[in-house]
């Protein structure tokens, strides 16, 4: 299906056919890609991970960037190649959205740029590798305004360690344990230990006390009373960026922060939750629910599975203190899009 409002850039030139959906184009093409604001907010970051995700897949699973044999060393891809390898094709996408649509403002944009391996016709756009990038339009929620409803669906992800288009396609399996009104999937392998999202990193603030009505702690109160927790890498979780940046402000400012996957069966000391993915940035969470039954979670839909839920009183105050100063780093990113343009 065509976006209504959507980019797309092969080796540099403008596709004259009207593109699909970012998410309809992630299902069909394979390949290494990373998703960012248009606002190209901690773009270096991403550049990086998308050659460590291409590199991984070139050496492991060939197939999912579409080559047909491992190679035999790996991609020359730092992060100065990087750059010049998929820059350009960025830079012509955004000034071809921002012609289309002179109205629209860069925070209102996706940037989805895609490595695969090159077609042998067309040469591909460097270092045998075909470059794509998408850009189209999304609507980013207000923080605090709506909370994510989660559910747990199904079972981690392969090869987690990059991130990867085919991913789009085995997510699509996880539908028939979505129930109604929940917005974000969660992946557990024993229905008990919380990796992630189904597109975000989880996040939960294990809390002993109520805080202080005014928001504020000291060092020492934080440090016997809050605890934030998240899956390690070496659990099989995708590195998120915002993960990693969130793991930072939490050590910068003094919030004990531990990677440890978040067990359901501790539930009643989880005070608050919270999502992260580099278009939400940071969103609360409303609701976790977990089926009851784990062992018979492949072979059911959501109607047929008795659920366990843990609801959350609003935006915390530990989520909302993260959030503050995510907001302070993000406007001194040095980046930007029109550092690129």
């Amino acid at each position: 299906m065509a976006s209504p409002a959507a980019v797309l850039v092969s080796n540099g030139g403008i596709s004259p056919h009207a593109p699909p959906s970012a998410a309809a184009f992630l299902v069909s093409t394979p390949g290494a890609y990373t998703t960012a604001p248009g606002t190209l907010l901690w773009w270096t970051r991403h550049l990086r991970r998308l050659a460590e995700s291409a590199t991984l897949l070139a050496r492991s699973r060939p197939n999912l960037l579409g080559l047909p044999l491992p190679r035999s060393r790996a991609l020359d891809l730092d992060l100065l190649s990087i750059h010049s390898l998929v820059n350009p094709s960025v830079r012509v996408a955004i000034r071809e959205m921002r012609t289309r649509l002179p109205m629209t403002k860069d925070e209102d944009l996706a940037l989805t740029a895609l490595v695969r391996g090159a077609d042998p016709i067309s040469g591909g756009g460097g270092a045998g590798l075909d470059v794509f990038v998408h850009v189209g339009t999304y609507s980013p929620p207000i923080f605090g305004e709506s909370g994510a409803r989660l559910a747990a669906a199904g079972r981690g992800r392969d090869a987690a360690a990059a991130k990867y288009a085919s991913w789009a396609r085995i997510r699509k399996s996880l539908e028939k344990m979505r129930p109604p009104g929940v917005t974000e999937l969660l992946l557990t392998n024993d229905g008990d230990h919380i990796l992630e999202g189904a597109v975000t990193n989880f996040f939960v603030v294990c809390q002993q006390e109520e805080c202080e009505s005014n928001g504020k702690f000291s060092n020492q109160t934080m440090a016997t009373k809050f605890e934030v927790q998240t899956a390690p890498l070496s659990d099989g979780v995708l590195p998120g960026i915002m993960r990693q940046i969130v793991i930072e402000v939490c050590h910068d400012i003094g919030i004990p922060v531990r990677e440890v996957s978040p067990s359901w069966s501790m539930n009643e000391f989880w005070k608050e939750a919270f999502v992260t993915s580099s278009l939400r940035f940071i969103q609360h969470v409303e609701s976790v629910q977990v089926p009851l039954f784990w062992e018979d979670i492949q072979s059911k839909t959501w109607s047929d599975v008795p659920w366990a839920v843990k609801k959350f009183q609003g935006v915390g105050c530990i989520t909302t203190q993260i959030q503050r100063e995510l907001l302070k780093r993000a406007r001194s990113d040095k980046y930007g899009v029109n550092g690129l343009l």
